[in-house]
């Protein structure tokens, strides 16, 4: 017997909420996104969060907890190798990755790749080192759109760049030319998690603005997942956000492209509103992409009171067989040296009508947990290879 017949998992991109013990590691030390957020902020307005038991879980700055949380909350740290956003989101679908992806933030991309695309792509590749997305357009822009050559960049996660002005590169050769990259970053040594078109429009300095048809080709998941399961077993699994894009469309039954966080959350009340059976699975990218990589911690700050004015509309919307379910992927604090993701715990936060009364449950140590409750509330088997145990039964 379902427990619920409707499940919305909601990753607020990158709200970690303090360093796992194995973050010094990975180069972060020290860090806690939610934290120092709060910490130079001092207070947000998070009426929604604050009820759930967010701040129980994690207080900082001058908020503290609620007497009486509405939500059930606990905090869960990662299995997995890594600080990106696929190798989050597949282990929150039961995956453990245990090779990272390889990332080539200090060198650039190797000189064998650049010149295998220059040729089959056609275009003389400048840039060619990590950057911001918005600072590489500013500085290269007016060279590529002049020369016609074409930017290629990375970032401190395992991923190739394409940038192309829409107008004088065309997207549907930027896309062709990420289509070449894909396949030339499957071998091992170049193997990156996700090639992205980045395309922007304006004509000079200080008018260029990247638009939203970025399009990411991520690796397939190296295993079925959750995902998979649901599906196969005639579910809805409803993708919003990047979720099609990081699973390259495994076990995805409908898929909406969100312009920005906010619209993101407006789908989700609209998709709360439409009758389905099974999974609603959210990307909310805009705390990572806008916020975190360029260590804004005010406007990562204001996009989540952003995010808890959504979150109230989707808690009116439910009905009371939904359960909704807040996590995160990675961290990436906003107030800590460099422009990468860090290595952190992250919420995990269940609300339902139903539930009689919130709380603190047992913290956990993987993300998994959440395909495998969501599995067995909709009485599915885990595919073989997964990791994972369900809490189902604190959820009900």
């Amino acid at each position: 017997m379902e427990a619920y017949k409707r499940i919305f998992v909601i990753v607020l991109d990158s709200l970690g909420i303090g360093a796992m013990p194995d973050a010094e590691r990975f180069g972060d030390k020290g860090v806690d996104t939610f934290g120092h957020i709060l910490d130079t902020m001092g207070t947000l307005d998070i009426p929604n969060l604050k009820k759930l038991g967010m701040l129980n879980l994690h207080k900082g700055g001058k908020m503290e907890g609620v007497e009486n949380p509405i939500g059930r909350y606990l905090r869960i740290g990662e299995t997995s190798n890594g600080k990106d956003t696929m190798t989050g989101h597949w282990e929150m679908m039961g995956i453990n990755t245990t090779k990272p992806f390889k990332t080539f933030t200090e060198t650039g991309f190797p000189q064998e790749l650049i010149g295998e695309l220059e040729k089959r792509c056609g275009k003389r590749v400048i840039g060619n080192k990590s950057a911001s997305g918005t600072e590489i357009i500013e500085e290269l822009g007016e060279e590529e759109i002049n020369t016609g050559a074409m930017i290629v960049y990375t970032s401190a996660d395992s991923v190739l760049q394409i940038c192309g002005n829409e107008e004088t590169f065309d997207l549907a050769n930027l896309y062709r030319c990420c289509e070449i990259a894909r396949e030339l970053t499957l071998k091992d040594e170049w193997r990156v998690g996700r090639v992205i078109a980045r395309p922007y429009i304006g004509k000079k300095k200080g008018e260029f603005k990247r638009t939203s048809n970025r399009h990411d080709y991520a690796l397939k998941p190296s295993n079925a997942t959750a995902l998979n399961a649901l599906k196969d077993a005639g579910y809805d699994v409803i993708g919003v956000g990047k979720i099609n894009d990081i699973f390259c469309g495994e076990g995805i039954t409908k898929t909406y492209h969100s312009e920005s966080s906010v619209h993101g959350m407006e789908q989700t009340v609209d998709i709360c509103k439409e009758d389905f059976h099974g999974l609603c699975f959210v990307n909310l990218v805009d705390f990572d992409a806008l916020w975190g990589h360029r260590r804004n911690p005010e406007g990562y700050g204001r996009e989540i009171e952003k995010f808890d004015k959504g979150l109230g509309k989707l808690m009116e919307t439910m009905r009371e067989d939904d359960l909704v379910i807040l996590t995160a992927d990675h961290g990436n604090d906003p107030t800590y040296t460099g422009t990468d993701h860090t290595r952190e715990y992250v919420p995990f936060i269940a609300y339902s009508k139903q539930m009689k009364e919130g709380g603190k449950l047992p913290n956990q140590d993987t993300f998994a947990i959440i395909g495998a409750t969501i599995a067995e509330n909709f009485g599915v088997q885990m595919p073989e290879g997964t990791i994972g145990t369900s809490i189902l039964k604190e959820l009900v």
